[in-house]
C-alpha cells in the first residue's frame, strides 16, 4: 500500500470529513503522500445519473491574499434558484501553489465552507473542473468523493482536451475529448458569449451536469450560485485586506 493511503481511507470513510491528513501534508516532502491521496480519490469517483432530482444547489468560490484562503459556500433553492444562505471561512492555506495539485490548497477550505452550511447540498457547482483534468481529478472530484455529494465542475476557461466550436445559441454544446474520452461538454451558457468548461465530479454524468449548469445560468455566462460565490470572496478580500491586495 503507497505511504498515506490508510489515514486517507479512513478520511473518505468517515461521515464526517476528516481534513487531518490533507492538512498535515507538507510540499516537497510528503509529494508521495499526495499523489497516493489523489489516486485514493480518482478510484472512487463514479460518474453516473442522478439518483434524485436535487432540490438545492451550492456554488462555491475561493480567494487568497498572504498566506490565506477565503472560500464561500452559497446555498439555492432548485430549480427557482432562490438563494437560502451563504457562509464562509478564512484559514491559512496550508499547503502550496502546486500547478495540477490546486485541490489540495483550495479542497480542505471548500469542505470547511460547505459543512458550515449545516445542510448537505443536492448539488455542489465549482467554478473549477471535475474529471477533465490531467489526471482525472478536479477539485469538483476532489471535493465531491471526500463529501460524497454529487458536484459539478463548470469552468471559465479550459484545463485538458481538444474540442469544435458548440453553436452560438444557450445550450448549444460539444464534447470535450482527451486522452481518447469525453471528459466534459463545452457549453454555451448565453448566445454569442464565450462557452464554459462543463465536467461532472462525482456521483453525477456529463449530461446532468449539463442539466445543472444551464438551469443555474440566468443573465449571465456564469451560474448563480458560483457568481454569488465569487462575488462574496471578492467583497471579503477587500474588506479583509484591503482594496490594494
Amino acid at each position: 500500500m503507497p505511504p498515506g493511503s490508510q489515514p486517507a481511507i479512513k478520511m473518505i470513510r468517515n461521515r464526517r470529513v476528516d481534513l487531518d491528513p490533507i492538512k498535515r501534508l507538507r510540499w516537497p516532502e510528503d509529494k508521495e503522500k499526495a499523489k497516493a491521496l489523489e489516486e485514493l480519490i480518482r478510484k472512487r469517483i463514479r460518474i453516473e445519473p442522478l439518483k434524485t432530482p436535487p432540490s438545492t444547489v451550492a456554488g462555491v468560490d475561493a480567494a487568497f491574499f498572504d498566506d490565506k484562503i477565503i472560500c464561500a459556500a452559497c446555498l439555492y433553492e432548485y430549480p427557482r434558484l432562490v438563494p437560502i444562505k451563504e457562509v464562509h471561512v478564512v484559514r491559512v492555506a496550508m499547503f502550496p501553489y502546486i500547478p495540477g495539485l490546486l485541490s489540495f490548497r483550495e479542497g480542505p477550505a471548500v469542505i470547511e465552507a460547505v459543512e458550515k452550511l449545516g445542510v448537505r447540498p443536492g448539488v455542489i457547482i465549482f467554478d473549477g473542473q471535475g474529471i477533465a483534468h490531467p489526471r482525472g481529478v478536479g477539485l469538483a472530484s476532489f471535493v465531491g468523493v471526500l463529501l460524497d455529494i454529487p458536484s459539478v465542475g463548470s469552468a471559465k476557461s479550459r484545463l485538458v482536451g481538444s474540442y469544435a466550436e458548440p453553436g452560438r445559441k444557450k445550450g448549444s454544446w460539444t464534447p470535450l475529448e482527451y486522452d481518447g474520452r469525453v471528459v466534459g461538454g463545452v457549453l454555451r451558457t448565453r448566445d454569442s458569449t464565450k462557452p464554459v468548461f462543463v465536467s461532472p465530479g462525482h456521483k453525477i454524468d456529463l449530461e446532468g451536469a449539463i442539466e445543472i449548469v444551464l438551469n443555474c445560468t440566468g443573465r449571465y455566462r456564469l451560474t448563480e450560485p458560483v457568481r454569488r460565490a465569487d462575488a462574496l470572496t471578492k467583497r471579503l478580500k477587500k474588506e479583509i485586506s484591503g482594496p490594494e491586495k
